[in-house]
């Protein structure tokens, strides 16, 4: 397990180098001037040679490629060019959003996608396995960003003077309290540094830091902000996750050792829980990963309909003013989270399914 563990690691070093390229050049032949994105149509072409030379855009393509990579073999990933500050400042505060919605949006989609994708395969032909596919079409096939909004106009509007309203956007309400756990726990960290920055990140996650100073009424109101977004991201993977199920079970109770166990006297529930649904798995968790890093790397309309700012927001405002900082830092953060994400997947299969060796 270890040796394979290794391998792939290794394997992804190259892919992450080539996303690292591609996204380089890709940002720099692309239409457009950082100059006057950034600065504005009315930049004078004096400011602009100046802002150009500031920046480290005035050398070769291929220069700017190689101190790019040294720097990011440093740890270092560079300024954004819009805001003038480390993008690795960027990173910490707003990669905890992205990853707090795709986890919360995750949840939703497994706990909903997989129990309906089951009941359909149970219920093969059944008005039941109908509709559920029907809508599962649907959810496929529905604009993110009109559901959001079309939650918010009924969650936030319709309902607005129910105990069921939920808030249109933001992560808390104004006033809440949100003190770091580390600060709560009394703990003094350096102003910067790796384990500072690991520390800042997790407490930017409004659930677990919550969690962690036992902030209930944190825990409460962060939760409230995160429902809609969450289910306006998670619909799609939702609709994925029951589809895959039920094709997966379909597979399953066709087998002979089902019918076995059936001929046997065990009951319907242990046969399609222990027996179809635990052989059901491994497409199942595979789809389950792909749509993680989905979630990663495509929450821009979410977030940016629920006011987020998170990572999928920030990168598509620095796509638009050419902050090839931020463009090329996030996209190999995203382009990580997926090695990692396929990796664990790979791992999980030899523990799901014993037949399966690693090595």
């Amino acid at each position: 397990m270890a040796q394979y563990i290794i391998r792939r690691i290794l394997a992804s070093i190259p892919v992450l180098f080539g996303i690292l390229i591609v996204t380089f050049v890709i940002a720099r032949v692309i239409p457009g001037d950082p100059c006057k994105a950034i600065l504005g149509e009315k930049a004078t072409p004096e400011v602009c040679e100046r802002f150009i030379k500031d920046k480290g855009l005035d050398k070769p393509i291929h220069e700017q490629l190689f101190i790019y990579i040294g720097e990011i073999l440093q740890g270092d990933f560079g300024n954004s060019i819009r805001m003038n500050v480390p993008v690795t400042r960027l990173l910490i505060e707003r990669l905890p959003t992205t990853v707090e919605l795709s986890l919360a949006a995750l949840l939703v989609s497994v706990l909903i996608g997989i129990p309906l994708g089951v009941i359909s395969a149970v219920k093969h032909n059944s008005w039941i396995d109908v509709l559920t596919m029907v809508w599962a079409n649907i959810g496929v096939s529905m604009p993110v960003f009109w559901l959001g909004l079309m939650l918010i106009y009924f969650f936030s509007l319709v309902l607005k003077d129910t105990p069921f309203w939920l808030p249109p956007s933001g992560r808390v309400s104004p006033g809440i309290p949100d003190d770091p756990f580390f600060e709560v726990w009394g703990w003094v960290i350096p102003e910067s540094g790796f384990w500072a920055g690991v520390l800042v990140f997790f407490s930017r996650m409004n659930i677990l830091n919550a969690l962690l100073t036992s902030n209930w009424e944190l825990l409460r109101d962060a939760t409230e902000h995160l429902i809609l977004p969450a289910l306006a991201l998670g619909t799609i993977p939702m609709a994925l996750i029951a589809r895959m199920s039920r094709s997966a079970m379909l597979d399953v109770l066709g087998q002979d050792y089902i019918r076995t166990a059936r001929a046997k006297g065990l009951g319907r529930l242990g046969v399609i829980v222990k027996h179809a649904f635990s052989n059901a798995l491994l497409p199942i968790v595979t789809v389950i990963g792909l749509s993680l890093g989905s979630l990663l790397g495509g929450a821009v309309l979410t977030e940016t309909v629920f006011g987020l700012s998170g990572l999928g927001r920030t990168l598509f405002e620095a796509i638009t003013a050419r902050d090839y900082g931020i463009v090329q830092s996030f996209t190999v953060v995203i382009a990580i989270m997926y090695v990692i994400i396929n990796l664990i997947v790979d791992i999980s299969y030899g523990y799901l399914d014993p037949r399966i060796r690693l090595d």
